[in-house]
């Protein structure tokens, strides 16, 4: 089945004439979700069809690559026509979100004594005064401990999917997802979930357990969790959490569903094995999208279809806007405009709590959170410093992970019994404990930036009487 899977360079080959804001750059594959026991055969394309690739097996998502000279638009209105189609939609380019330049001035030193990570004193992220306007992470951790574990010592996984990290980073190494069931490198599936020698995550560019790294995507995981108080380099929001290594960050849509339905799998697989197996991920971190694409128009459901599938087991997709001062609710954005309740859309404040050259949109957009000139790990076990929506959101994944770690018996249990309920209770919680800001009140859902240490502590209460 996996051996089906092309690489995105085959996705890529065969791009379709650049697209406009009304018409986004797309290949000449089509995602199709096909109806009950529908398939290939039933959708009567005949000779149009060169192959077909699975991207999402638990949803029956499949991409369907067409021939040379075969009119693209003209099969996808064939298709959406079709009784045993779910829905169909182009396979549209995504580029990462990448980071932008922008003059700062440094705010300063850490004021407050925290973690011994020798640069964490340049982590103004971390930190919330009347005049940095960090996530306020120091007094969490003080109060609520440094994440990593729920309440009954499991361990919480946060899915990087991005151009893939560097697992070998020594501020990382010891925070990246293992799969224990599986023999490193034998050419075979040996926990049987689907997957061949998948150690550390898995490749949604080439379908496989060959996993890369990147800077950017390592600059990301050092964000969510860089060991904290190692005395190395940085600390993340959580110390002590696990990282799934998901390369397929950009490319195509179809790329990004592979890496996601691998991730649906493994959580699904978790639950149902009550976790003898798979990953107890709680939270994805995405920086890429469509620019200025409108998410419900019905060009792009399978973005809502796989976020909304991931919620259902309990995941929280923390989603970068764009790196452009564009109002969302206007022009759009994909997957930051979606309207999937799982989503979190974040845009990147400044320390001086002002937004940066970033999204912003009354509806779409949930909260802010640090996003400029934030010191991290880097490839070559190194660290610098970088700027962009990809670095606000990885604050706001981390700390959905630390609120499932310092999360109530109620709420951990909730999200046992019933995963879906307990992922919007947390996210709920993120949007109305933030730092609010005059600035932000009609730029955002919830007005504000996100406050570690104020969600963590409603987290911490949540469905316990006030007498306890």
């Amino acid at each position: 089945m996996k051996a089906m899977i092309a690489s995105v360079v085959m996705c890529l080959a065969s791009l379709a004439m650049a697209g406009t804001s009304n018409q986004p750059a797309h290949t000449s594959s089509i995602i199709v979700k096909y109806k009950d026991s529908a398939n290939l055969q039933s959708l009567g394309l005949g000779r149009s069809v060169s192959a077909q690739q699975e991207l999402v097996a638990d949803m029956n998502i499949n991409l369907i690559q067409l021939t040379a000279r075969t009119n693209v638009q003209m099969v996808l209105e064939q298709l959406r026509a079709n009784p045993n189609v779910e829905y169909a939609q182009l396979d549209h380019v995504v580029t990462s979100r990448t980071a932008q330049a922008e003059d700062f001035v440094f705010p300063g030193p850490v004021s407050v004594e925290g973690p011994n990570d020798p640069s964490f004193d340049d982590q103004w992220s971390m930190e919330l005064t009347n005049t940095n306007f960090g996530i306020d992470a120091i007094n969490a951790w003080l109060t609520y401990g440094t994440g990593g574990k729920d309440i009954e010592n499991n361990d919480l996984v946060v899915a990087v999917v991005d151009g893939g990290v560097e697992t070998t980073h020594r501020d990382l190494v010891d925070n990246i997802w293992v799969n224990t069931q599986e023999i490193p490198g034998n050419g075979v599936d040996d926990d049987l979930n689907g997957f061949v020698d998948d150690i550390n995550g898995w490749n949604g560019y080439t379908g496989s357990g060959n996993l890369q790294s990147s800077g950017h995507g390592t600059h990301v995981a050092g964000i969510i969790g860089a060991k904290g108080n190692n005395d190395i380099q940085v600390a993340g929001v959580n110390w002590d959490v696990k990282m799934m290594n998901i390369p397929g960050s950009s490319g195509s849509t179809s790329v990004i569903l592979r890496a996601y339905g691998y991730i649906l799998q493994q959580k699904k697989l978790w639950l149902e094995t009550n976790g003898a197996k798979g990953a107890n991920v709680v939270a994805t971190n995405s920086s890429f999208g469509v620019d200025r694409a409108n998410c419900n128009n019905g060009s792009y459901p399978a973005w809502n279809d796989i976020y909304t599938e991931m919620g259902k087991v309990g995941i929280l997709s923390a989603a970068a806007t764009a790196n452009a001062s564009w109002d969302i609710d206007r022009v759009g954005d994909v997957p930051t405009g979606c309207s999937s309740p799982y989503i979190i859309a974040v845009t990147n404040n400044r320390s001086n709590g002002t937004r940066a050259r970033a999204g912003y949109g009354k509806r779409s957009i949930d909260l802010a959170a640090p996003g400029t000139q934030i010191l991290s790990t880097y490839t070559g076990n190194s660290t610098r410093r970088l700027t962009g929506t990809s670095m606000a959101t990885p604050h706001v994944a981390g700390a959905v992970a630390f609120l499932a770690s310092v999360a109530s018996k109620p709420l951990n249990d909730l999200y046992l019994e019933d995963p879906s309920a307990a992922a919007l209770e947390v996210k709920d919680i993120l949007l109305e404990t933030v730092t609010k800001s005059r600035a932000f009140q009609n730029e955002m859902v919830s007005g504000g930036i996100l406050n570690l240490n104020s969600a963590a502590k409603v987290a911490s209460e949540f469905g316990l009487s006030s007498t306890n």
